[in-house]
């Protein structure tokens, strides 16, 4: 079995050295025995600190072909007028390409796992598959986007498939209740249901889609899912822009999780999320990107600082502080999409980010979350592992060059 040893890395405010056994943290303590030495590929880490990485609850990765392609416009006109025609022309190829893209910058920024609603999710799992992260692949399902056939095919590809290694798991993903009828989101909620798979779509993004949503169902769309029998553990929301009190009680009660794109939120002028209620409430909130498209990038890091910053400006200063706000980019993502990891801690699965103490953005180090939640940026990152092993070394990801040229070669034939 692979063993990696990380020597002398600061962990909190502590030195610790850190045994990875395959793909699981072994231990973690002060001083590991010379027989965990045998065999073992030792780094030593002096002057850097280990982290847990970031976990992207929401994105449409090969949506980075599109990044700055249509901008300063609400949704709706975005969507309808500029994205879904640019979509249209997308080949599988294209989508390889795009993923491959996303997936490098995600990696550069400290980010191991994603979880993706977008098309030909087929190109999207190779790319995880090559590159070594994490993913949830949505088997996304939309009758106003796609042919009736295409919608089985979907369906059917869910009946043979659901585990498509260990790093890489599938998510049926209605993609909103405004692009889906109500006949196929609820079969979408019972193939979720019974074969135990993350249900995943869009949820009270824009007041556009509250009111329509009333005037078609008499009630929110939180409410919808309730009576779709659609909350409970296996559920997460994209954005949730717009719940009102009891749409976040049915959220917290039902153990549904939330994720919140606060950047493409206040980008497409869509609004600003409850933040304090949804913690108050007790409701399972995590972050995520969205797509390039909107964002305009796939920067976590970003995300965190932004969520902790806003949730003061609406309730107080020491709301949601650094180690909170951390855990909704890390751990609650994680807990949401049910992988046992987003934490240094012995028998969760090995992922970390190494962070150099000596990058000016982390000088002086008071206090080590609160500099990299409130002051670092990806630029201090120097090492990322996931599932046991280096995916980023030394700010290097195999093969970067030839990525970036395929990707601006993809998009300006795209664009013409």
């Amino acid at each position: 079995m692979q063993k990696l040893v990380l020597k002398s890395v600061m962990l909190g405010n502590e030195i610790r050295d850190i045994l990875i056994s395959g793909n699981k943290f072994a231990k973690v303590t002060r001083s590991l025995t010379e027989a965990d030495y045998k065999n073992a590929e030792v780094v030593n880490c002096s002057g850097l600190a280990i982290l847990p990485p970031f976990y992207n609850g929401h994105c449409h990765a090969a949506m980075t072909l599109l990044r700055g392609y249509a901008d300063d416009m609400p949704l709706q006109e975005w969507l309808t007028k500029h994205i879904w025609p640019f979509e249209a022309k997308l080949t599988p190829k294209d989508i390889r390409v795009g993923s491959r893209l996303a997936v490098l910058e995600m990696i550069k920024s400290g980010t191991v796992f994603f979880s993706d609603m977008y098309w030909h999710r087929e190109e999207t799992i190779k790319v995880v598959e090559e590159m070594g992260i994490r993913a949830t692949i949505g088997v996304t399902i939309a009758d106003a986007l796609q042919t009736p056939e295409l919608t089985e095919a979907s369906f059917k590809f869910l009946k043979d498939h659901r585990m498509e290694s260990d790093r890489v798991s599938l998510a049926v993903m209605p993609h909103s209740i405004y692009t889906t009828s109500e006949k196929t989101f609820k079969r979408c909620v019972k193939v979720a249901k019974e074969e135990e798979f993350i249900l995943h779509t869009h949820l009270s993004e824009t007041a556009k889609e509250i009111r329509d949503c009333k005037k078609q169902y008499g009630c929110t769309p939180v409410e919808l899912m309730d009576k779709f029998g659609a909350l409970g553990g296996n559920f997460v929301a994209a954005h949730c822009v717009h719940l009102n009190d009891s749409d976040i009680t049915l959220m917290a009660e039902s153990c549904s999780a939330a994720i919140l794109n606060l950047c493409s939120n206040l980008k497409l002028s869509s609004g600003i999320p409850k933040i304090p209620k949804m913690l108050e409430n007790g409701m399972l909130v995590g972050l995520g990107t969205d797509g390039a498209s909107s964002n305009n990038n796939l920067d976590m890091h970003e995300e965190m600082k932004l969520a902790s910053l806003l949730t003061k400006v609406a309730s107080s200063a020491e709301k949601l502080p650094a180690s909170e706000a951390l855990k909704m980019a890390t751990s609650n993502v994680a807990i949401a999409y049910g992988i046992p990891a987003g934490a240094i801690a012995e028998g969760l699965l090995a992922d970390a980010i190494l962070v150099d103490l000596k990058n000016e953005s982390m000088t002086p180090c008071h206090n080590l979350v609160s500099n990299w939640v409130y002051s670092a940026d990806r630029s201090a990152i120097k090492h990322v592992i996931c599932n046991g092993k280096f995916v980023m070394k030394n700010r290097r990801v195999d093969g970067e060059a030839d990525i970036i040229k395929e990707a601006e070669q993809t998009a300006r034939r795209l664009a013409k």
